[in-house]
């Protein structure tokens, strides 16, 4: 089939590699975010995967919007048989949807109906969940809410952060695009509709709601710092000053500590919740590099008091 792919960030990379790897499918153009301001410089660079495209030689389409007028004539004129799509960011007006003779396919991160929305992943961190996957479904205008072709399932181990098990389910994912590809394609696949009972929603997890709580208990405090890594960052504030916090481990047989209340032994420094202590990973102060959370106890000569806000 002829394709245009969709797609912007690093998750959407193994499913682009391997549909251009394809020797069934040809991937004729490739939509994406326009290009952004990123890293401590702002620079504006290209999504990665407008640059995997450009390597490749494959014609790269920015639209402010999907909507407009230029790039819905432009899709038109490639023809596409199938749109796939993976975490384009942006919303896909009827028009746009209309075009490709098989629709637009989405690799959604969840098995829907659970976590329809912006962070699937994140949330099913957040959530405990011990089971996730990847889903493919035709894209219609309600969210994340058309019949599905095909899933694959993915464990959540204990210590998975966000980052870690989106990078999983993007290379397991990518598989069953393809495969969906190729059963939409010979006809020996049909999606069906999502079960009515089940629906659960992801919205976008800021940065306000990555500042932790120390007065949650230990599991709750361990989740939400997982979910929150890379992106957008759990934090919490010392002497005033942001901190940014890696991933955390509770020690439930520590003795107790007050919420948020700090206390450094030779090879761990725990901070108290509702239930037991955890011990913190890395540490970013304000302004500064990225640290163990010895090194940064020792910088900061901890005294008597000290929280964790």
């Amino acid at each position: 089939m002829r394709l245009v792919f969709a797609g912007t960030p690093e998750t959407a990379l193994p499913s682009l590699r391997t549909l251009i790897d394809s020797t069934r499918h040809e991937v004729v153009a490739v939509v994406t975010r326009p290009d952004a301001q990123t890293g401590r410089g702002r620079k504006v660079h290209p999504s990665p995967v407008a640059e995997l495209a450009e390597e490749a030689g494959i014609e790269v389409l920015r639209p402010a919007k999907a909507g407009d007028p230029a790039f819905l004539e432009r899709l038109r004129a490639l023809d596409p048989d199938c749109c796939p799509v993976v975490a384009y960011g942006a919303l896909l007006p009827q028009s746009a949807l209309d075009v490709p003779k098989q629709g637009w396919i989405n690799l959604h991160f969840s098995l829907l109906p659970a976590w329809r929305g912006a962070a699937p992943v994140q949330h099913a961190v957040l959530h405990g969940d011990e089971i996730t996957g990847a889903a493919t479904f035709q894209i219609v205008k309600e969210l994340d809410a058309g019949p599905v072709y095909g899933v694959v399932t993915e464990e959540i181990r204990p210590d998975d952060t966000s980052g870690a098990l989106l990078e999983r389910l993007s290379v397991s994912g990518a598989g069953l695009l393809a495969a969906t590809l190729d059963g939409v394609e010979d006809g020996t696949l049909a999606a069906r509709q999502q079960p009515a009972e089940g629906v659960s929603l992801a919205p976008k997890i800021n940065v306000e709601d990555a500042r932790v709580d120390w007065s949650a208990p230990a599991m709750r405090v361990d989740r939400l710092v997982r979910a929150c890594t890379p992106s957008p960052g759990a934090w919490s504030t010392f002497r005033e000053q942001r901190v940014k916090l890696g991933p955390v481990t509770p020690v439930p047989d520590a003795p107790a500590l007050a919420p948020g209340e700090i206390t450094a032994t030779k090879h761990q420094v725990l901070v108290g919740t509702a239930t037991h202590p955890v011990a913190l990973g890395e540490v970013q102060p304000q302004g500064k590099r990225l640290m163990g959370a010895a090194e940064w106890a020792r910088g900061s000569r901890l005294s008597e008091g000290d929280r964790l806000a």
